[in-house]
């Protein structure tokens, strides 16, 4: 929901607002930074999302932006599906559209928003995939000597995995944030929201080894914002090459080919659950804002139900 309110006007004059979408993507690109605190790549997303409905709304939309209404947007949602938008993607448009809709309402723009009477696209809920303990083990210890630089990327991988930080995040450290001696480690993740992890003893030793013998070598003048993991000129790693190196030692230690950064922060929730740890708490070390995001991970945890009834079953 926005942080704010403005009072709506209960009547538009037909030329307040213009005929396309895309006269006001500016000035709600302006209050999705200024007034939500949204990351910079949500905003990238809502950017791409609504440049492209602009694109569609010229060729068939109505000369007003009053004149939207569900026959529209349901033919926009049909052009999606028949260029092959999955149902995930066709729901994260939908959204963008709403939000953008929202804020033509709070500006008087337009008096109410008929996207808000749009369902969205029905999702199979997918499970993520883990990893087991035993093949995070090899991951982490898939960078050798060979490697440019298996200690950074040592450092990356056990960091991932101790923390559950997303690749935005991890890539966003800096050495202030990790406390080796106390053991544990800052994040910062969406709407610039903190939160503090603790660092496993294999990931404090990896962070040491690559603070001791290569990122003195990587970072020739130290500066307070400078990331804790960096590229070899010294700059900030992008979440690009954090998706292609852990891809890199994912193939080389024979996992799946859909092994990506975010599968080290699905296998730390679900090995945090078949530990024993409460999802209240497992909401706040993965930084989500509702609990409904953690809870897909009940169901993953295969391991830990299987115990119990092991266990408790008279024929277990």
């Amino acid at each position: 929901m926005p942080p704010r309110r403005r009072p709506v006007q209960a009547t538009v004059p037909s030329s307040v607002a213009p005929a396309d979408p895309s006269q006001h993507l500016s000035g709600f690109i302006h209050y999705l930074k200024a007034e939500c605190g949204l990351s910079q790549n949500t905003i990238l997303a809502y950017r791409r999302d609504l440049t492209r409905f602009d694109a569609w709304y010229r060729e068939h939309g109505p000369a007003r932006l009053q004149l939207v209404d569900l026959g529209l947007l349901t033919k926009y949602l049909e052009d999606l599906h028949q260029h092959q938008y999955a149902a995930t993607s066709m729901a994260r448009h939908l959204v963008s559209l709403k939000m953008f809709f929202r804020y033509l309402v709070l500006e008087g723009i337009l008096p109410e928003s008929v996207v808000e009477l749009v369902n969205s696209p029905k999702l199979w809920q997918h499970l993520p995939k883990v990893l087991s303990p035993e093949k995070v083990d090899e991951l982490i210890a898939a960078p050798l000597r060979q490697d440019r630089y298996p200690l950074r990327d040592r450092a990356l991988l056990a960091l991932m995995y101790a923390t559950g930080c997303r690749a935005s995040e991890v890539c966003g450290i800096t050495p202030r944030d990790i406390q080796l001696e106390e053991g544990y480690c800052r994040c910062v993740g969406k709407g610039n929201k903190e939160r503090i992890v603790s660092l496993n003893p294999v990931a404090r030793a990896a962070v040491e080894a690559y603070l001791k013998h290569e990122r003195p070598v990587l970072v020739l003048q130290e500066d307070p914002t400078t990331p804790l993991l960096v590229s070899r000129s010294g700059k900030r790693l992008s979440r690009i090459t954090v998706w292609k190196l852990v891809k890199r030692y994912a193939a080389r230690i024979g996992a799946s080919r859909e092994v990506s950064p975010h599968t080290l922060r699905h296998s730390f929730a679900t090995h945090m659950l078949a530990g024993g740890a409460e999802i209240r708490a497992l909401q706040e070390l993965l930084g989500h804002a509702s609990i409904r995001t953690t809870q897909i991970y009940t169901q993953v945890d295969h391991s830990r139900l299987k115990s119990i009834h092991e266990k408790c079953h008279p024929r277990g």
